[in-house]
């Protein structure tokens, strides 16, 4: 089991750890061995080289990414701010390194954070469970781990729960004691803690979350940009348009703001680069760590889905030898060769994507002046429960099949409709409609059961509350359902309102 599971890591890794934001630095740069995306909410600032916020920046005329393509048209010099993105939450500066493990930052009374109580270990012997770590790590310098996402995957159901760990989550680390939780792996390197880094990494999520580690990974962002390049690019369902500050070239300096310019990706299906999919997992100049952490886990499905959908596993070898110098963990080729024809089990609806995020946390500020998030135990609990439970309606839904069918002229909306049901549990497919003047979205049921909750259920899940149900038993169809797409129907979405 535990060598099944790993075939399934190899794609994670390549999603989740090359899909990381980390401070850009410019092309060419070497000197940090592991730069990796940061998948979960953080209201400190992450420094980086530059920040071209002034509206008066002189600048050439922007780009925007066609529906189609990421290749960049040219469009008026406005700043558009993406739909989705949300305002940063308010910052504290940037705490030096004895900040970090500040000696007086005592919590207020009211907050009951001294020698927290170790939970009970919420995942059982059915899966196996990774720890996937990004580090902003520089030669002669202190540095912490911002990057921290678990992987539980269940072999022989083939189903994966991602959970994002915000960097600055307040949390008890084992020797040290109340502290932000990146600067957990350095503080095991620099005291020899049994294990060093990954190894106190493990016995803190242990202890706080209840989740036992089993094995640990980490990449540099170079190293995705080679992945994604051997996989020939991914097709990326971008739902809400994405706009950003991004270097004209990857290979010019990141210090001069002349270099930078607003870019725009979306509504549509995007076929992205390594380049423009790194650029799309980390930047948040213009949102923040809550919406990086959407578009981490867009860029993540996006390379399964690609995974699944070409030869990538007659790729092992290369993509082998690309992780070999990127990617520091314990999985061995052998491995993966043996088990790639396990990869039959998982389809587009395996991923359930979970964020530590409000309102599991709480903002904080302690009084040494860093600011944290402070857990909220009940409610990050029964998150946790839920995203390491395999619920019986999980694999229900994972056994319906909807056929999605665009009935408008808008395009690619069959595409992002397909990937929302992915998030929400459903297996899709798509296939061209009969006409394109559909006012209303319409709902066919194919089921002999005419199950009416089952059919709200996946109208509630695309916000078409008002949606037609037309009735057509049919035990012969080979999907459960057909969802013809109306112009009513409204792409955006946030995943994290989604049920699984």
């Amino acid at each position: 089991m535990k060598l099944f599971s790993r075939i399934i890591c190899i794609v994670l890794l390549t999603g989740i750890l090359v899909a990381c934001g980390a401070p850009q630095t410019s092309a060419g740069d070497v000197s940090a061995p592991f730069i990796l995306i940061t998948s979960a909410p953080n209201p400190s600032p992450t420094p980086t080289p530059f920040q071209p916020l002034n509206a008066t920046l002189t600048q050439p005329a922007l780009f925007v990414a066609s529906e189609h393509t990421a290749t960049p048209q040219q469009i008026l010099p406005t700043e558009t701010p993406s739909p989705t993105a949300t305002a940063p939450a308010e910052v504290s500066p940037t705490a030096d390194f004895n900040q970090l493990f500040p000696t007086s930052a005592a919590p207020p009374a009211e907050v009951p954070l001294v020698n927290p109580t170790i939970q009970p270990l919420l995942t059982t012997d059915d899966t196996i469970n990774f720890l996937l770590i990004g580090s902003d790590k520089r030669p002669g310098s202190s540095y912490r781990t911002d990057t921290l996402v678990i992987a539980i995957v269940w072999p022989t159901a083939g189903q994966v729960s991602l959970i994002s760990i915000p960097r600055d989550l307040w949390i008890y680390i084992p020797t040290v004691g109340m502290q932000r939780i990146n600067t957990a792996y350095q503080s095991g390197e620099i005291t020899g803690y049994l294990g060093g880094g990954p190894g106190i990494l493990k016995d803190t999520i242990s202890y706080n979350l209840g989740i036992r580690i089993d094995h640990t990974a980490m990449v540099e962002f170079d190293g995705f940009r080679r992945i994604v390049d051997t996989l020939g690019g991914i097709d990326l369902p971008v739902a809400c348009a994405y706009t950003d500050w991004r270097l004209i070239d990857p290979t010019y300096d990141p210090e001069n703001e002349n270099n930078w310019w607003l870019y725009t990706v979306g509504p549509g299906q995007i076929h992205m680069d390594g380049d423009l999919a790194l650029w799309y997992a980390r930047s948040r100049s213009k949102s923040n760590d809550f919406d990086r952490g959407r578009r981490q886990q867009e860029v993540l499905r996006a390379i399964f889905s690609k995974a699944l959908q070409s030869n990538t596993f007659g790729k092992i070898p290369q993509l082998y030898n690309d992780f070999s110098s990127t990617i520091l963990t314990d999985l061995g080729l052998g491995d993966l060769l043996s088990l790639a024809p396990y990869a039959a089990n998982f389809t587009n609806a395996n991923i359930r994507g979970y964020y530590i995020r409000p309102p599991y946390v709480s903002a904080w500020t302690t009084p040494g002046g860093a600011a944290v998030l402070l857990p909220n135990d009940e409610a990050l609990k029964q998150m946790l429960i839920e995203a390491t439970t395999l619920s019986q309606s999980a694999v229900e839904r994972k056994a319906i099949k909807i056929e999605v069918q665009n009935g408008t002229n808008i395009a690619s909306l069959d595409s992002l409709t397909a990937a929302r049901l992915n998030y929400a549990g459903y297996q899709t497919s798509t296939s061209a409609a009969d006409r394109y003047d559909y006012s209303n979205s319409v709902l066919v049921d194919f089921t002999p059961a005419q199950d009416s909750a089952q059919q709200q259920a996946i109208v509630a899940n695309l916000g078409l509350y008002q949606a037609n149900i037309l009735s057509l038993p049919d035990a012969n169809s080979p999907v459960q359902y057909r969802l013809i797409l109306g112009y009513d129907y409204q792409p955006c979405f946030q995943p994290q309102d989604l049920s699984h």
